[in-house]
């Protein structure tokens, strides 16, 4: 079983099933980034540790059931002359899920005119919360482990990498949150990439394939372009402090 631990193959193949599950749980960390910042700042780390968990189980189950998920690939019916199969109507669903959240997200960030007070917080719910990053956290998975079953062919390695990748996540995750919760136009951001990868499995669930590559590209040159804009803004801010400074000095 670990007998790879002495191949120079095994190490590569679990170095980039690593990078890969990580690429691909960066959807997952924005989802559940999002989430959590509608409940209370003390509540927001043991949300984000919960649904990374809920992320590194459901892996974990559905790699364990291998013959369970070979199985979602075969057509249960047909549709205009095209198989459906069990795993395409999970796909659909979970992209429509993640296209409705998105827009409902984005139409409450437009219509809130001041910041939320606590007992608007707490209307989202701990437990609701969590439900939905179960629920999206299966979909997310199912892509993530046939990636791996894919690449891999010893089980150990994808369940280390699994873990490893999680642990990944769930360092960087706070970060992130507080990146995304203290800029509104990086958050805005990170609700159109929900909404191009809900369109994307969408896509996939009708053997539409679309490479994430460039999703992530588009998304990675978007977070530049604002970095940038984030970086002007800070120098303006900074001009008549500095200038107000000069004069008092003079």
């Amino acid at each position: 079983m670990f007998e790879w631990i002495f191949s120079p193959e095994g190490w590569i193949a679990l170095i980039t099933l690593v990078a890969l599950e990580t690429v691909l749980g960066v959807d997952n960390i924005i989802f559940i980034t999002i989430l959590v910042s509608r409940l209370p700042e003390k509540k927001r780390d043991l949300a984000r540790r919960l649904g990374l968990s809920l992320a590194m189980v459901s892996r974990l189950l559905l790699l364990f059931t291998l013959s369970w998920i070979m199985g979602l690939t075969q057509p249960l019916f047909s549709l205009f002359s095209k198989g459906v199969s069990g795993r395409d109507i999970i796909l659909i669903l979970g992209g429509i899920f993640l296209l409705a959240k998105a827009t409902h997200e984005i139409h409450t960030s437009l219509n809130v005119e001041e910041s939320p007070s606590e007992t608007q917080i707490q209307k989202s719910g701990f437990y609701g919360i969590l439900l939905q990053v179960a629920l999206i956290d299966i979909v997310f998975s199912l892509d993530s482990v046939i990636t791996a079953v894919g690449l891999v062919k010893h089980i150990s390695i994808m369940v280390i990498a699994i873990i490893a990748s999680v642990m990944i996540m769930m360092v960087a995750a706070k970060p992130i949150g507080n990146f995304v919760d203290t800029h509104p136009t990086i958050k805005m951001l990170a609700l159109s990439f929900l909404i191009l990868i809900g369109f994307t499995l969408v896509a996939e669930g009708m053997d539409i394939h679309i490479p994430k590559g460039y999703i992530y590209f588009a998304m990675l040159f978007s977070v530049c372009v604002e970095m940038l804009n984030i970086k002007i803004r800070k120098a303006k801010a900074e001009k008549p402090i500095k200038l107000s400074k000069k004069i008092e000095t003079v």
